[in-house]
């Protein structure tokens, strides 16, 4: 083992060696009606030094107080919580992202109808994953959510990818800026090599891929192009 070595400052003590201190941990509350998958994702979870449980949840009204007690980054929330509608976790997320701007709401779900993923990203989630994803991909997620990014699973953001095929509304058709940037993207051109290529700036090219991926409701440049091709973009 190598040793840490320091540097006496002139007529001074040896100073100490630097250390970096560890960044906050997420914290995830779980709502899920089954408390079985609770413990499994707890125990899942809980392996990763930069993910910490703090709370579950198996009903609407427990979800709301849990989420009030402990102020989590992330919510992975199941959208059947009862034996009543199917998609009762719909008005859970909508209330938790009214009480709680900025929180990262997480759909996971047996349920991988393209109506519910449209409806949930309408709700105010940031992501949605069926529960047969993979450990990886949903740890991946998480931590997505958690950077106010967004994070579909492959079948989920093909459902968002439908759920557009009718024909993108009027005020989120894309600019010829931004069909120029999509092009150049499908390339596999950086924003540097974008800029380049259309004469502007990076930090330019950097707005109008964010607004690109806004209106196409994908989270990766890869999924841009992706959607982008399915609704004859591209």
């Amino acid at each position: 083992m190598s040793a840490v070595r320091t540097t006496a400052p002139p007529g001074g003590r040896p100073a100490r060696p630097m250390h970096r201190a560890r960044p906050m941990p997420v914290r995830i509350v779980l709502v899920d009606d089954h408390s079985i998958m609770r413990q499994g994702l707890r125990a899942v979870l809980e392996r990763e030094e930069d993910l910490r449980v703090v709370g579950e949840a198996g009903t609407p009204a427990d979800a709301i107080a849990a989420v009030a007690a402990t102020r989590p980054h992330v919510v992975l929330l199941d959208l059947k919580l009862t034996s009543g509608p199917q998609t009762d976790g719909l008005e859970v997320c909508r209330k938790l992202c009214a009480a709680h701007p900025g929180i990262g709401v997480l759909v996971l779900t047996t349920f991988a109808e393209d109506r519910l993923v449209v409806e949930s990203v309408q709700a105010g989630a940031r992501g949605y994953v069926v529960k047969d994803v993979d450990t990886t991909e949903l740890v991946r997620a998480i931590r997505a959510v958690s950077r106010g990014e967004s994070a579909f699973d492959a079948r989920s953001a093909s459902a968002m990818v439908r759920s557009l095929s009718g024909g993108v509304p009027d005020r989120e058709r894309l600019t010829e800026r931004e069909l120029d940037v999509l092009r150049l993207l499908a390339r596999g051109l950086s924003n540097r090599a974008i800029g380049a290529e259309l004469f502007i700036s990076e930090t330019t090219v950097k707005f109008h891929v964010g607004n690109l991926m806004r209106k196409l409701m994908v989270s990766r440049r890869a999924e841009a192009v992706y959607a982008a091709t399915k609704l004859g973009l591209l």
